[in-house]
């Protein structure tokens, strides 16, 4: 595919959802306000020392703000806000997103999390896979990479799992919640490493 670096963003492909073994991704709609509000408040404490935006979601509407923007972003292409449910019971496990860092090389970002009762189940694991797979498929992606705070072993280990290699480990990289300093680990995957091994 030619390199998505055209003036038109917004009319390249898009799915309208992933699904797996396990987990369904799809763009976030407005009726799924009051569940996301839901998954955050039930694993607000689990989810604030990696992600202090958990601070945030303090009413449904705060939520619904969140998802009319991520429509509006994943319109334009500028970052693709997922929802994660279960495939077999369409349960509410969390979240995830391909965000496009440089379009010229294409690059891109994968974040996510999980409501705390759904940890342990692979929902992340088959998610990041299903979002490089579409990366590198349909964006003809140069590089894929996540970050996370090195403290989060649960996190670091899902692309680790997934064969990314550990490009960095940067030290004293920004104040986490509880204001210590703290490490921040990259990980990444190029067209050229070998993907899901095992």
């Amino acid at each position: 595919m030619e390199t998505p670096t055209r003036q038109y963003r917004s009319q390249l492909p898009a799915f309208a959802e992933l699904r797996g073994e396990r987990v369904v991704a799809r763009p976030w709609r407005e009726s799924d306000a009051q569940e996301l509000f839901a998954a955050i408040v039930a694993s607000r404490k689990h989810l604030l020392p990696w992600l202090p935006w958990a601070t945030t979601y303090q009413r449904v509407e705060d939520a619904l703000d969140f998802i009319v923007r991520a429509k509006s972003w994943w319109l334009l292409r500028e970052t693709m806000a997922v929802g994660l449910w279960d495939a077999s019971t369409g349960e509410l496990v969390g979240g995830s997103g391909l965000h496009p860092r440089d379009w010229s090389a294409p690059s891109f970002e994968i974040g996510y999390w999980l409501r705390q009762a759904s940890e342990g189940h692979g929902y992340v694991t088959e998610a990041v896979k299903l979002l490089t797979d579409y990366a590198f498929t349909t964006y003809g992606a140069q590089r894929v990479f996540i970050r996370c705070d090195a403290r989060n072993t649960r996190s670091a280990a899902v692309p680790e799992r997934l064969g990314f290699r550990r490009e960095a480990h940067l030290r004293n990289d920004g104040l986490a919640y509880d204001g210590v300093l703290r490490d921040t680990l990259i990980y990444a995957l190029t067209p050229d490493d070998p993907r899901w091994p095992g």
